[in-house]
Parts: C-alpha cells; sequence; structure tokens
C-alpha cells in the first residue's frame, strides 16, 4: 500500500520575511523582523512603546516614504502576492487596510461622512454602501445614534469605532490595527476587542494587531510576537505566551518570585531567557 502523502503546509495569509527598515537613510529601526499571519486568525505584535511596532504595520502598509523611511532588506507577501512595491492605495484594493495610531478620523466631517470615505475606492452603487453602513452599525450601534455627529466632538472610543467603521468600509481581509486601547477606558477596551473577535469569527476579516496593553491583547488574539528594540525576541500561541514566566514578569506585570530589588531586577532584564 502506498503512503498517503502529508498535506502541504498551509501558505500564511500574510508573510513578512526577515525586514529591515531605515529612518532618514541612517536610522536602523526594524532589524530583521519576520512574522506571519494566516488566514482567519488574531495575531497580537507586542513591546513597548518603541520596540517597532508601528513601523512595522507601516512597512506592511507601504506607509513609510511618508516619513522618509524604507525597507531596505526582506520582503513582504500577500495572499502569494509580493506587496512591498505596491502603492498603499494598490494594497487597499487587495484588501489590506490600517487602522492608524491615535483614531485618526476627518474631524469636521459627521460620523457618517467618515464610514463613506472607507468605500470610495470600491466605486460601487449607493445600494452597496448602504447595505455596508448598516453592517457598520450592527456591530457599531453607538455610530448609528451618533451618524450625523461631528467626529471630532465624538468620544475617544466613538472615533476608535468610527476609525474601525471606516475600515470596515473598504471590504479588508486583513485588518492591521495600531494600538486600539491607546487612551480609552478600560471598559471601552474590553468593548473594541470583542467587537474585533467578532469581526473575526463572523465576517473572517483577518487582524494584524499592534498592542501595548499585552493582557489584553494575549486575551483575544490566537499567535503573538513581542517585539524587543526592533528585533523580534519571542512568539507562539497567545495561551502559552501568557502562561510565560518571562512574560508575565515584563509584560503583564505579574512576578512568580517574590520581590525583587532594582539591581536585581536590572540583572533579571539582561539575562532574558529568549534573548540567550
Amino acid at each position: 500500500m502506498s503512503a498517503v502523502p502529508k498535506p502541504a503546509p498551509e501558505q500564511a495569509y500574510l508573510s513578512v520575511n526577515n525586514i529591515e527598515v531605515i529612518y532618514n537613510h541612517v536610522i536602523l529601526v526594524l532589524k530583521g523582523v519576520s512574522l506571519e499571519v494566516e488566514k482567519g486568525r488574531i495575531v497580537a505584535l507586542l513591546g513597548a512603546n518603541g520596540a517597532g511596532k508601528t513601523t512595522t504595520l507601516k512597512a506592511i502598509s507601504n506607509l513609510l516614504r511618508a516619513e522618509r523611511g524604507e525597507v531596505t532588506k526582506g520582503s513582504i507577501e500577500f495572499d502569494g502576492k509580493r506587496v512591498d512595491a505596491l502603492t498603499p492605495a494598490e494594497l487597499v484594493k487587495l484588501g489590506v487596510c490600517q487602522v492608524m495610531e491615535g483614531r485618526h478620523c476627518f474631524q469636521h466631517l459627521s460620523v457618517e461622512e467618515n464610514l463613506l470615505t472607507g468605500a470610495y475606492t470600491r466605486g460601487v452603487g449607493r445600494a452597496d454602501v448602504r447595505r455596508d453602513l448598516d453592517l457598520v452599525y450592527t456591530y457599531f450601534p453607538r455610530l448609528r445614534e451618533r451618524r450625523n455627529s461631528q467626529a471630532g466632538y465624538t468620544s475617544g472610543g466613538e472615533q476608535q469605532m468610527t476609525a474601525i467603521g471606516r475600515a470596515l468600509m473598504a471590504h479588508p481581509r486583513m485588518i492591521l490595527l495600531d494600538e486600539p486601547s491607546m487612551g480609552l477606558a478600560p471598559q471601552l477596551v474590553e468593548e473594541i476587542f470583542e467587537i474585533v473577535q467578532s469581526l473575526n469569527r463572523k465576517e473572517g476579516v483577518s487582524f494584524l494587531l499592534a498592542e501595548q496593553n499585552t493582557n489584553i491583547a494575549l486575551k483575544y488574539a490566537d499567535y503573538g510576537y513581542i517585539l524587543e528594540n526592533g528585533r523580534v525576541v519571542r512568539d507562539g500561541e497567545a495561551q502559552k505566551l501568557r502562561e510565560n514566566d518571562d512574560v508575565k514578569e515584563f509584560y503583564l506585570g505579574v512576578s512568580t518570585g517574590g520581590r525583587k530589588s532594582f539591581r536585581d531586577t536590572k540583572f533579571y532584564r539582561r539575562r532574558k531567557r529568549w534573548l540567550s
């Protein structure tokens, strides 16, 4: 009897392969970053402020040139196609949208007008746009209530919902979500992540989210990567990362060895097991 051939491993939906990013032709920010996002999964990109999370997302969405940055090594592929040479607009048409850090909205436009800008690149009719609006309002009922309000006068949580809703109007297959919890109350953060999980499960949208709040990110993500100083220092299934002693110590604020002196802490930081 002939052996049953093993199925080929599933190709990653998004693949970042050993990229380096330099700003102003001098400053090396990312140093050989590699990561993968499988179709239909939520992947968290974790790390402290300045670790390189936002730069990684901007490298994927091709927004670095606006800040005098460029990918100098490596490659980025989405759905089997190399995309690092595409324009941001071309990438959006392929189905990759970024929700920027800081809840960027058109402040002078209404909430609904902001949402409508997300459908601009699709060139569809009014009936399709209205159907998409209704879908966004289903996930964000608060936006339906505030749809005629000027976006600049809505709350931080409502602006974050508007930014995500605008991305949904473009019919994305993957959303790059940058620091969704920043500046929001814990209850609102939980609400935002619940909606992200619902969009992932019900609409099939894949997510790569950059987040400093490691606890909430690993609660909702399937997989995680930890960045430090422009390098991936650890990755794994979200549950395993939550149970890792080093991750607990440095990112979840849970000490497993009792109270440490400052001197002990400095030594412990230098000896991080995943950097050995």
